[in-house]
C-alpha cells in the first residue's frame, strides 16, 4: 500500500460511523503497539485508539477526517495536513500530523498537532 493510500485509510478509520469497519480499516495500517499523540491524549495499540475515536465521534456525529493537500515523506517519515469537518460542510478542527512508519510498512507512531491549514491550503 503506498504511503498516501495508507494516511487516507487511517483518516477514513477516524472518519467511518461502523465501529467493526473502523476496526478493519484500522488493522490494516496500524503497527502492534504503535502510538498515537496529539495535545489531548497520548494512546497506545489500536484498542486505545479506537476508543478514543468512538469518544470523538460521538461529539461530532457524522463528522469526517479528510487528508488535506499531498503527503511529504522521506526516511519513513510522513508529514499530511488534514481537516475534521461536520456533515454540513463545518470545519470542527484542522492540523498537522508527522506519521512514522514501521519495518512493515504499517503506521508505528502519529504525532498530531492542531492548527489553522495554510491558507493555500
Amino acid at each position: 500500500m503506498s504511503v498516501e493510500a495508507t494516511i487516507d485509510q487511517y483518516c477514513e478509520a477516524w472518519s467511518h460511523p461502523d465501529p467493526a469497519r473502523r476496526k478493519a480499516l484500522l488493522d490494516k495500517v496500524w503497527a502492534d503497539g504503535a502510538t498515537h499523540t496529539d495535545p489531548t491524549v497520548h494512546l497506545a495499540g489500536a484498542t486505545a485508539l479506537l476508543d478514543h475515536v468512538a469518544i470523538v465521534q460521538a461529539k461530532r456525529p457524522g463528522g469526517r477526517v479528510a487528508r488535506v493537500g499531498d503527503v511529504d515523506f522521506h526516511h519513513d517519515v510522513a508529514r499530511f495536513y488534514w481537516r475534521a469537518a461536520l456533515p454540513d460542510g463545518t470545519v470542527v478542527r484542522e492540523g498537522l500530523d508527522l506519521a512514522i512508519f514501521g519495518e512493515t510498512g504499517r503506521l508505528s507512531r502519529i504525532i498530531g498537532f492542531f492548527m489553522p491549514l495554510p491558507a493555500q491550503m
